[in-house]
């Protein structure tokens, strides 16, 4: 098979595609011929040895894929050659032609969700549902305010946030993106490139300010939007893709808010049933047609380069799928 390969840490440009040895499903495996598969930026960080999980070179990057089951290891029930699945190995093992996954950690799709649609379902509207529902406990009425909305994992957000029937305030760099927010259900968008996120936060509220912030950027922006959050708000760390902030702590005490970290990577782990039921949740949502994930380029295997290049830049909005 042909698979992209981390030799040695550094720039997407790095990556090399070579010819692999095919997967053999052992006990409690299955091997899933690869439709499509997430670029998400964990990966991007994997390949510059910048994420918190380590891989040590050579290894294939990419985490979640959509695909075909061609063979079913020892011991596994519930799946069968030729089914439509879903499945992760954590950020690892993706970008190749055929991906061996846990069955245990696979998942059968709808009739109506598509291999572009699938793939990375779980990192993007799994964090998003999981974030929102049980750790930021979102409720109808409330304010909604996303950072890098346009990206996969705001973008996801953003659609999840209008399920649970919030007010959604989109921030995003550029009028093209902030466009795909409204497009995608955002209410109101904030230029945080040249409008002052808390001050237009707070105008947009009338002063109260959001009751739940989505922060999967970080960096310059995290103080802003702490600032920009109500009595008694909830503000999500997703993630850092501008950088880690320091945060003044006795904000917190002024709002009476809370800082709440969101690790959905490990919830397989700690709490597997949890785990389970996102998935089940998310599943009945896009089959009753409440979400439609958004795909906004394919890349083929040998452009996954690319793919990382461009998620790395900010050129990305929505999904990005490399399709080997």
């Amino acid at each position: 098979m042909r698979a992209v390969v981390c030799k040695e840490f550094g720039p997407p440009e790095k990556l090399v595609i070579e010819e692999l040895e095919d997967p053999t499903a052992g006990p409690g495996q299955i091997v899933i011929d690869t439709k499509a598969v997430a670029v998400s930026f964990p990966e991007a960080l994997m390949i510059e040895d910048k994420y918190q999980f380590k891989a040590q070179p050579p290894f294939v990057p990419g985490g979640e894929v959509a695909g075909l089951v061609s063979q079913v290891g020892e011991g596994v029930e519930g799946f069968s050659v030729g089914d439509r699945v879903l499945g992760a190995n954590g950020v690892t093992g993706g970008f190749a032609e055929k991906v061996l996954a846990h069955a245990a950690a696979a998942r059968k799709l709808p009739d109506g969700l598509d291999f572009d649609q699938a793939a990375g379902l779980q990192y993007s509207y799994g964090t998003g549902w999981y974030a929102l529902k049980h750790r930021g406990a979102l409720q109808a009425g409330e304010t909604l305010l996303v950072l890098g909305a346009a990206g996969n994992v705001g973008l996801a957000a953003v659609e999840l946030g209008k399920v649970l029937g919030a007010r959604v305030i989109a921030a995003a760099s550029t009028a093209e993106k902030r466009a795909l927010c409204i497009e995608r259900g955002a209410d109101d968008v904030i230029d945080y490139t040249s409008e002052d996120l808390k001050l237009r936060t707070k105008e947009l509220t009338g002063g109260a300010g959001a009751d739940v912030i989505y922060d999967a950027v970080g960096g310059d922006h995290s103080e802003a939007a702490l600032r920009a959050t109500a009595w008694g708000g909830r503000f999500l760390v997703i993630g850092f893709t501008a950088g880690i902030p320091r945060i003044p702590l006795n904000l917190t005490l002024l709002k009476s808010c809370q800082i709440v970290g969101v690790f959905f990577g490990a919830l397989v782990a700690k709490d597997p049933a949890l785990h389970a039921s996102i998935h089940e949740d998310l599943m009945e949502l896009v089959g009753s047609g409440q979400l439609n994930p958004y795909v906004s380029k394919r890349y083929s295997l040998e452009e996954a380069p690319q793919a990382l290049r461009d998620l790395q830049e900010r050129r990305a909005t929505g999904k990005l799928i490399v399709a080997p």
